[in-house]
């Protein structure tokens, strides 16, 4: 097959399932160039072309994802420490293996979500926002922000898709999936980290400091 093992036919499941579900089909192996992309099930699962269920999902155990900055620079162009308070924002989606970003709203999560409550009674969230602010004290000569990292946790599960007349030769088709989102803040006991960091400024941003408004002031840009 040539899906780099993505997906996988519908015609052993079927061959092997069609009494017990009452299905009949006459699957025919598919030529090369008629097999789908998982990328193009992905997609009728999300219209609802195909009828999808996401099947058999296993829960990883949750870890705390890669810190990432969520507010401006605090530059600090005087000769002593200078604080500040700094309001930051951060928004932490999810995304499955084969098809990138997971949508809000969108038929995909809806999907998961069904599947994961059903199994677990877990709240599963394909996004989650946090909103708050901190005190950033930041040395002379010194650039300083807030760095957040998130609890995330794997959803491993395989895609079944039925479609009513037969689709690339098959009723049926599989795509194995490992969804990655945000999870609870103290799932499995791991909690979500807000930082402060710190450096020393490069040789453009002295150079910010060395004359016009910003000259022995602190300051902030963007990220």
């Amino acid at each position: 097959m040539t899906m780099n093992h993505t997906l996988r036919y519908g015609s052993r499941a079927l061959a092997l399932t069609a009494t017990a579900l009452g299905v009949i089909a006459t699957a025919v192996p598919a030529a090369a160039e008629e097999q789908p992309t998982a990328e193009q099930i992905m997609a009728d699962c999300a219209s609802g072309e195909g009828k999808c269920g996401f099947n058999s999902p296993q829960l990883g155990e949750a870890y705390l994802g890669e810190p990432r900055q969520v507010s401006e620079l605090l530059f600090n162009c005087t000769d002593s420490p200078a604080s500040q308070s700094m309001s930051w924002a951060d928004t932490v989606g999810s995304s499955h293996s084969v098809g990138g970003s997971v949508t809000v709203g969108g038929g995909i999560e809806g999907i998961i979500t069904a599947s994961v409550t059903a199994t677990y009674n877990y709240t599963w969230q394909s996004s989650h926002t946090e909103t708050s602010s901190f005190t950033v004290t930041v040395k002379p000569g010194e650039v300083g922000w807030i760095s957040r990292a998130q609890v995330m946790r794997q959803i491993s599960g395989t895609w079944q898709t039925h479609y009513d007349d037969p689709k690339w030769g098959h009723y049926y088709w599989f795509v194995p999936d490992t969804v990655t989102g945000p999870a609870p803040n103290g799932t499995d006991g791991k909690h979500s980290a807000v930082v402060v960091k710190s450096r020393k400024m490069t040789a453009d941003e002295k150079k910010l400091c060395a004359g016009g408004s910003t000259q022995d002031k602190v300051f902030t840009r963007s990220r």
